[in-house]
C-alpha cells in the first residue's frame, strides 16, 4: 500500500494522547500507598498497531483501565481523537472499544449473530440498519458458517474472533486489545494477526496491543510502549530496539577454558557476560556498547593464547530484549540511543 503525503502525515498525528498520568492505591489492611502509574507520558498514533507492555504488576493493566474510563486517573490528561476523556466522557469513549482478556464483552448464551445485533442496539441501531455491516463483518471475519451458533460452543479463536467484530461495529476511531492471542493454537494466532493488519489497512483504524506474546509484538507493532514499576522504560519503534539489541551481542566458542584472570578481567569490562565452560569447547555471551569493544574482547583471550573455533552475532527476538529492558540491562544503551 502507497500512502500520499496527507495520508503519511495523518498516521503520524496522535489520536491518542497521555499525559503524566498518576494513580495510586492505599492496602485495605495496612492502609500503606501504592503507586501503581507515575507519571506516564505517550501518543498512539492514527493508523499504527502500538504495543504497550509490561510486566505483572508493572501500572500496564490500570493504564489500560483509565484509558478505557474503567478508572479515574488521579493526575493527568487521556485525549482520544481530539475528546478529553474527563471532561467529555462519553463522547470520548465512544472513540474506543476494547476486547478485554476473558471475551467479556461477549453474551455466550446468544448466537454469533444475536450478539452482534444486541452490542449494536445497545448503540441505538435497529436490525435493518447494521445488516449490511454485520454480514460483511461475518464474512471477513470467517465466521459466516458459524452465525448461528451459541458463542459457548464455539472455540476460543472463533470466540476472539468476534470479540474483535463486535468492537468493530462500534465504528470507534482506537481498538484496545488485551491478549487477543492468548489460549490460541498457532493457526488461529496467525489467522488473527492477519485480521488485525487487515482492520487497520482496509478500515483505518488504531490498535492498541497489551499481551505477553512478543511474537505478535515482533510481527505486527511497528512501536513498543513498556511500562516498569509504574512507569515509562521506553518508547520505540521495535525495529530500533531489534537493530541496537543485535550489534551488541554476540556468541563466542571457544576451544578451552578462560582462566581466572581473564574471567576478572571480564567482569570489569563485560559485567553482564555469560560463561558456560568446557574443557574441551566453552561458551562466552557478550554485550558489547560499542563495536571497537571487540579489540579489547580479544585482548583478554590473548592472554592465555585462548583459541577462538567461532564467532557469532546471537540471534535476538523481541522476548529478549523486553526481558533486557525490564531488568534494567539496556537503561545506558536506551539512554544514548534517545
Amino acid at each position: 500500500m502507497v500512502l500520499t503525503g496527507r495520508e503519511r502525515d495523518e498516521r503520524m498525528e496522535p489520536i491518542v494522547i497521555v499525559e503524566n498520568l498518576m494513580k495510586s492505591y492505599k492496602k485495605r489492611k495496612t492502609k500503606e500507598v501504592i503507586h501503581a502509574v507515575k507519571d506516564v507520558s505517550f501518543t498512539v498514533n492514527r493508523g499504527e498497531i502500538l504495543g504497550l507492555l509490561g510486566p505483572n504488576g508493572a501500572g500496564k493493566t490500570t493504564t489500560i483501565k483509565m484509558i478505557c474510563g474503567l478508572l479515574t486517573p488521579d493526575s493527568g490528561l487521556i485525549t482520544i481523537n481530539g475528546l478529553n476523556n474527563q471532561k467529555k466522557r462519553l463522547a470520548s469513549l465512544r472513540q474506543i472499544s476494547a476486547v478485554l482478556e476473558g471475551n467479556r464483552n461477549l453474551y455466550w448464551r446468544l448466537t454469533v449473530r444475536e450478539n452482534l445485533e444486541y452490542f449494536a442496539g445497545n448503540r441505538g441501531e435497529s436490525r435493518k440498519d447494521i445488516a449490511e455491516r454485520v454480514d460483511d463483518l461475518l464474512q471477513k471475519f470467517h465466521l459466516k458458517g458459524k452465525e448461528n451458533e451459541l458463542v459457548n460452543r464455539l472455540s476460543r479463536g472463533m470466540q476472539q474472533k468476534l470479540a474483535i467484530a463486535v468492537a468493530m461495529l462500534a465504528d470507534s476511531e482506537v481498538i484496545l486489545l488485551d491478549e487477543p492471542t492468548l489460549g490460541l493454537d498457532v493457526e488461529t494466532g496467525y489467522e488473527v494477526r492477519e485480521l488485525l493488519r487487515e482492520i487497520v489497512k482496509t478500515y483505518n483504524r488504531t490498535i492498541i496491543i497489551s499481551t505477553h506474546d512478543m511474537d505478535v509484538v515482533q510481527d505486527l507493532c511497528e512501536r513498543t510502549v513498556i511500562i516498569n514499576k509504574g512507569q515509562i522504560v521506553t518508547d520505540d519503534k521495535v525495529a530500533n530496539l531489534l537493530r541496537l539489541f543485535d550489534v551488541r551481542s554476540y556468541k563466542v566458542t571457544l576451544g578451552g577454558l578462560l582462566s581466572d584472570r581473564q574471567q576478572e578481567l571480564l567482569e570489569q569490562k563485560f559485567p553482564s557476560y555469560g560463561y558456560s565452560p568446557d574443557t574441551f569447547q566453552s561458551i562466552l555471551e557478550v554485550d558489547l556498547e560499542q563495536s571497537e569493544e571487540i579489540y579489547e574482547l580479544f585482548d583478554i583471550l590473548k592472554i592465555e593464547t585462548t583459541p577462538v573455533e567461532s564467532i557469532d552475532r546471537k540471534t535476538i527476538n523481541f522476548e529478549q530484549i523486553f526481558m533486557k529492558i525490564v531488568k534494567g540491562d539496556m537503561s545506558d544503551v536506551l539512554v544514548q540511543s534517545s
